[in-house]
This record gives C-alpha cells, sequence and structure tokens, in this order.
C-alpha cells in the first residue's frame, strides 16, 4: 500500500512495516527517486483487554493438585487470537489460550498474557496474576462459634481453607477418640450441630478432586436439661478440724441412667470418678453429671463449706449453792445445737497420780442424750461437773466445758474446810489461810474460779499440820472446798477479797437454826467500832449505838444478804444461810428401829419354821436339803447380779485425765 504525501509526513492507523522514499521531477522531465528508507514496524493496539484467569479460582494450589491458566480477550469475538505469555517477567514458550500446571515445586509464578490478532496488532498485556504452590496438603480450619450445645440449641461449626469458592467440604462425627468416624451430609462450609462429639472437616475440588487433610477436631458438649445439686450428709452447716462429711453430687430426674461425674475443686476427679467423696477442708464444691462423653448438665450451684476450730461446750447449772435434797439441771450449749449433736455428761474425780482430775460419765450418757439438759437428783455434796457433745460416726466429740460446779455448805463429811481468819470478806492484800480436817489421808484443797496464780494449795500433802496459806498476791473472789483422793468433798466456803476500806464479818459456814451469831464491821484500820448500822436484804435492821449485831437463836427467817454502814462508808454484803437443826441421836434411833424390826422378823420366822417341821416332822431331811440347794442357786444368782452392776458401772466410767 502507497501513500503520497508532498509534506512528508502521513498519519497510519494499522500496524505494519513502513519505509518510504524521495523523489523529483515530472512533466517533461523523469522523475528521479532516491534510496528507500529503513523498515520501521509500528504495531497496533488494540481496544480488546487480556485478562490471566485461574480455573479453579484459587490463587494457591497444593501437592497433588494441577490448575488451568487461561489467557481471555474479552470482547475477542470470533476473532481468531494467537496468545503470548510471559512468566516470572520471562517471554514463556506458551502459546496457547491456556496450559495446566502443577504444585511440581513450591515457587510462585507470576502470569501475564496478551493477544494477537495478526503480526501487527495486539492487545495490552494483561495484569499480572501470581499463583502460589505449595508441596504440602491444604488442611481446613474448624472453628466453632461455642463449645457447648445449650438445652434446645445448635452449635455452628466452620470449615475453612482458603478464599475460593469451589471447594466442597465433608464432615464427620465420632463418639469417642477411638471410635470410627460418621460421616454427615452436608457440603457446604458452615454446619449446624445439635449432638455431642468430636467433630472434623476436610474439603476437595478438582476434577478428579483432591483432597485436603482433615481438620484439627473439635469437641463439642451437649448440655442435658437435667440439674446437678451438690448435698451434705450429714447436712451441718459447718464442720470442724478433724471432722469429715460426706459430699454427693445428685441429678434431678437422672432415672435410671449411668451417669459419671465431673467437680471442682478437680483433685475430687479420681478414676473412678464418684457420686460422692469424704472431706475435710474448707472450699467451694461443685458438680455435674455426664450423661456419656459429650452429654452432660451443667455445673452445679457452688457449696461452700466452711471448716472452724473446734467448738467449745458451755455448762450452765442451775443452782450454784443447794440445800440438802436439792436437784440440780445441768445445762450445755454449743455451736448450732440442732446439728446432730448428742450431749455427754461427766463428773470429775479427783486423781491421786498427778494434780488433775478424771471425768467419770454420768448414768444415762454413755451414747449422749439428744436433749442438752440433764437433771441430778438430790446431790447433797460440792462436786464438779463437764459436759461436752458428739456427732458422727466415729463420734467426733467437741472440746470440754469448763467445769461447773455445785457447792453445799451444809454437809456432812469426814473433811471440814477451816478458813482463818473465820469470816467472808477479806482485804485485799491481805493473807488467810485455809486448811482441811478429817481422817483421811490425802486432800487437797481447790478454787474457783482457777485464776493464773497457782499457789502449793493444788499440791497433794498429808493433811497432819497443813495449813494452805494464801498470799495477798494470789487473792481473787472464789469458792473453796477440800478434796479427799478418795473423791469425798467437803462443805464450800464463798470468800470475796474486797478493795473498800469496810468489810462485814460473817461467818463462812451456815449456821444452825436455834444457834446464836455476831456479825460485825471492821475497818482496814482495825478500829473497832460503835454506831454502825445493819442491813439484811437491803432493809435496816439497826441502828443504835452498837458495834455488832447479835441474833441470840438463828431461825430460817435470818437467812439472806446483809452489810453494814459506818460514817457513810458501805461494806459489800454477803450471804449467811442457815440450817436446819438434826437431832444429835438421829442415827442411833434409826440403827435402834432398824435392829428392832429386824428381830421381830426373826422371831416370826423361827415361829413358823417350828410349826411346819413339827408337821412335816417325817419328810424333814429332804426339805431341808432342797432349801439349802436353794439357798445356794439365790446366793450364786446374787453374786452374778453384782458382778453384773459391776461390769455397768465400770463401762460407765469414760475417764479421761485433764490437767
Amino acid at each position: 500500500m502507497r501513500y503520497f504525501n508532498q509534506d512528508g509526513d502521513i498519519n497510519v492507523n494499522q500496524g505494519g512495516i513502513y519505509y518510504c522514499r524521495g523523489g523529483r521531477g515530472g512533466g517533461s522531465y523523469p522523475v528521479s527517486y532516491t534510496e528507500v528508507s529503513d523498515k520501521v514496524t509500528i504495531q497496533e493496539t488494540v481496544s480488546n483487554k487480556a485478562v490471566v484467569t485461574l480455573q479453579p479460582n484459587s490463587p494457591l494450589i497444593y501437592s497433588g493438585e494441577t490448575i488451568t491458566v487461561r489467557c481471555e480477550i474479552e470482547g475477542g469475538g470470533n476473532t481468531r487470537w494467537e496468545y503470548e505469555w510471559r512468566e516470572n517477567n520471562k517471554v514463556s514458550s506458551q502459546k496457547d489460550k491456556e496450559f495446566r500446571i502443577s504444585a511440581s515445586s513450591s515457587s510462585n509464578v507470576i502470569f501475564m498474557c496478551k493477544g494477537r490478532r495478526d503480526l501487527y496488532s495486539s492487545t495490552e498485556w494483561s495484569k499480572t496474576v501470581t499463583l502460589r504452590r505449595s508441596l504440602n496438603k491444604a488442611k481446613p480450619t474448624l472453628t466453632a462459634d461455642r463449645y457447648i450445645i445449650p438445652v434446645g440449641g445448635d452449635v455452628t461449626l466452620t470449615c475453612s481453607v482458603d478464599s475460593s469458592a469451589d471447594w466442597k467440604y465433608y464432615w464427620f462425627r465420632r463418639d469417642s477418640g477411638s471410635s470410627a468416624l460418621q460421616s454427615i451430609t452436608n457440603v457446604k462450609p458452615v454446619n449446624k450441630v445439635s449432638e455431642g462429639g468430636i467433630y472434623q472437616c476436610r474439603a476437595g475440588r478438582g476434577d478428579p478432586e483432591i483432597y485436603t487433610e482433615d481438620s484439627r477436631a473439635v469437641t463439642v458438649w451437649k448440655a442435658v436439661s437435667n440439674k446437678a445439686v451438690v448435698t451434705l450428709q450429714p447436712n451441718w452447716p459447718e464442720i470442724y478440724r478433724g471432722e469429715t462429711v460426706t459430699i454427693r453430687c445428685e441429678i434431678q430426674g437422672g432415672g435410671d441412667t449411668k451417669w459419671t461425674y465431673d467437680w471442682r475443686p478437680a483433685n475430687l476427679n479420681t478414676s473412678p470418678t464418684l457420686s460422692e467423696h469424704k472431706i475435710s477442708s474448707s472450699g467451694g464444691y461443685s458438680c455435674r453429671g455426664l450423661k456419656d462423653p459429650y452429654s452432660f448438665t451443667e455445673w452445679s450451684n457452688v457449696f461452700r463449706l466452711t471448716v472452724s476450730y473446734p467448738p467449745a461446750s458451755v455448762l450452765t447449772v442451775s443452782r450454784l449453792w443447794l440445800s440438802p435434797g436439792d436437784s440440780v439441771t445441768l445445762s450445755c450449749e454449743v455451736e448450732h445445737p440442732s446439728a446432730g449433736w448428742r450431749f455427754y455428761w461427766y463428773k470429775t474425780i479427783p486423781k491421786l497420780s498427778d494434780y488433775s482430775s478424771i471425768y467419770e460419765l454420768l448414768p444415762g450418757s454413755i451414747n449422749g442424750t439428744e436433749q442438752d439438759s440433764y437433771i441430778i437428783h438430790g446431790p447433797t455434796h460440792t462436786a464438779g461437773y463437764k459436759c461436752r457433745a458428739g456427732r458422727g460416726d466415729p463420734v467426733y466429740y467437741t472440746q470440754y466445758s469448763k467445769p461447773g460446779f455445785v457447792w453445799s455448805g451444809d454437809v456432812h463429811s469426814a473433811v471440814t474446810l477451816k478458813v482463818s481468819p473465820d469470816r467472808v470478806q477479806h482485804f485485799i492484800y491481805d493473807s488467810f489461810s485455809l486448811s482441811c480436817e478429817g481422817n483421811f489421808t490425802k486432800w487437797r484443797v481447790r478454787r474457783f474460779p482457777e485464776d493464773r496464780y497457782r499457789s502449793d494449795c493444788y499440791n497433794w500433802r498429808s493433811i497432819t499440820g497443813s495449813t494452805c496459806n494464801i498470799k495477798r498476791y494470789q487473792q481473787s473472789d472464789a469458792v473453796y472446798w477440800c478434796e479427799s483422793g478418795s473423791g469425798e468433798f467437803s462443805n464450800a466456803v464463798n470468800i470475796t477479797i474486797q478493795k473498800a476500806d469496810i468489810i462485814l464479818v460473817s461467818p463462812v459456814h451456815p449456821v444452825t437454826e436455834g444457834q446464836s451469831v455476831t456479825l460485825g464491821c471492821k475497818l482496814r484500820t482495825g478500829e473497832l467500832l460503835s454506831n454502825v448500822f445493819f442491813y439484811q436484804n437491803d432493809k435496816l435492821i439497826q441502828n443504835d449505838t452498837r458495834r455488832e449485831l447479835k441474833i441470840s437463836a438463828v431461825s430460817k427467817s435470818d437467812e439472806g444478804f446483809y452489810k453494814c454502814k459506818y460514817s457513810g462508808e458501805e461494806s459489800a454484803q454477803s450471804w449467811m444461810s442457815v440450817k436446819v437443826s438434826r437431832p444429835e441421836n438421829s442415827s442411833s434411833l434409826i440403827r435402834f428401829i432398824v435392829g428392832l424390826v429386824c428381830g421381830v422378823v426373826l422371831i416370826i420366822l423361827l415361829i413358823l419354821l417350828y410349826r411346819y417341821r413339827r408337821s412335816k416332822d417325817s419328810h424333814s431331811v429332804r426339805p431341808i436339803q432342797s432349801e439349802s440347794t436353794n439357798q445356794d442357786s439365790a446366793t450364786h444368782h446374787m453374786v452374778n447380779l453384782n458382778e453384773t452392776q459391776d461390769h455397768i458401772y465400770n463401762s460407765l466410767l469414760h475417764g479421761q485425765s485433764s490437767n
């Protein structure tokens, strides 16, 4: 094709090989031409657009996979295009519209292409497409929106490989780590499940289909509607150090299902997992029941157990000072008294070998009493008592209570407590002494409460010539009495220590009806007083010039609290007890009456025996032998009975030593 142009310039719109030459002349002169110029190749860029595509549409292929790389010409119509390729910015030998490539290496490949309509017209180069290759198999990622299926709900599982949309997904479930996989019909990447178990997925694509590796396993649990509850047996709100209780996991509506159990804290989950445990530690405890390995109840509410220091029992006595024949009620109090406690009652018995006591169970309390009170009928002697509580099997005991004492100021005992000076009230920092008089070889003076200042009064010693001296630095208000080594108690006396400058002088022992008594008033300076006022039960009974109150014949109406007042100063009040007089020969009279009755009975028996022998004279030998045999049998029975009673009595001795 030729182009003529006088200017030497032309515009072209087609690709091809162009060259030129010049010429001059014409008309009558022949045209003269130059040589032909160098050739210039013009390439035409067409408007069509080249695009590199991958099939499957994935920028990453894995071991065993093959992918098709294609050059698409947009709007190419029916034109028979030729193709040029570049791989990693180098001219490729590929000339086809598409070709297949496999993951034969782990290197990445960058593709570009363009289409050529003829030798001198083509598209522009396409944009680059990068294909990543891996020598490993693909491994999908399995995630769950939660791991516990709520009652009536489900869990959403998502399986993903990469951004490609060409994958098909395959789902699997198993009941345990060793059971076979069960296929789930679903090729979508999202799966909603309502059963507990172990789930996995994998994906596949291509033709033939190439599969990924299996995903990691995801465990999904299912919550069942049954409710777990932690219970305590025995159901005590508080336990104590050394005590053991049983916690139990109960499944409400569990039916005949064979449950296994999870516990918190985890140290309770020993194999096999049990429904109950014995515990002795403080903490919060909760449980859940497993219907199968992947179906369980929700965790129970936390049961909080408190373990405290061993509780102390507190003994109270209904009355402290007794008259002859009085009964006394002991009451024992312990924390949470309704929590399964039984109560044990003891009498304190002096122990000779050291300076302590043993505790003898009172009758009827060897197995404890349900009631927290115990009545002692008609005690007449000073005595000390203790209590404690116990519960459980084996029995867990509280600490012993502090001793509770009942005192008798009117008791006939082989031991008598003497006080010098002989009065109830004593000035502070003044010394006084106590002594036990009687015919026992061992004794000790006791006082209650026992303060921290201990004197030699607590040591066992011979009674002969012995006196317990209470020093000024050992003084405290207390009740004093004597104990013998055999458990005999003397009368008790109440001694009070006064800080005031005036005290009442009153007898320490009860006064017998009909006897005379003199009450006085004493200053710390020791001066004798006159014009002293005396009061009985806060009522003025004497206000004249006398310095003493004399009662010539004491009666029961004179019993009460007394105090004195002098020059505006008033003493503390003290109790004066009056006891009923006893006939001196009462014991002799009783012995005489008993002897008389026995003599009369014996005479009657002899008369009856004589008449019997007269009427049965011919058979006298046999009955006598039979009678003798019966007597022997009766005697043997009595011995056995006594042995049995001794055995029962010994079984009641539950002695434990305490300092």
